[in-house]
């Protein structure tokens, strides 16, 4: 059920520029997250739930996201948002605090 009208053009642009990731460089690691040693997930079914909803608000036109997509627009645009600084910087973090960010389809090391 899509919500024509509720996303606002503040909350479309800052989900826009959170997620940095193409939809290609989100599938391609979340494919490679999910990548064990004795397993590896089906490619739509790889990575974490948010960073699949992610995927797939990504190819979504605007008028078809429904409300769970805006609330994850919301959150995504929160974590991202809570890891930079006032600048709008990153704050420094390791290894993981950047696979974390990526799973969400934000890489924090990208040129803006």
């Amino acid at each position: 059920m899509a919500v024509s009208g509720k996303v606002s053009d503040e909350l479309w642009d800052e989900f826009h520029t959170a997620v940095n990731m193409t939809s290609r460089e989100l599938q391609e690691w979340l494919s490679t997250e999910a990548a064990g040693e004795e397993a590896e997930e089906v490619p739509d079914r790889a990575g974490g739930e948010r960073g699949r909803r992610v995927l797939t608000i990504l190819g979504k036109r605007r008028t078809d996201l429904t409300d769970d997509d805006v609330e994850v627009m919301r959150r995504v645009c929160e974590i991202v948002r809570s890891q930079h600084g006032p600048g709008g910087e990153p704050t420094a973090g390791g290894a993981d605090w950047r696979h974390g960010l990526m799973d969400i389809g934000h890489d924090p090391l990208k040129p803006s």
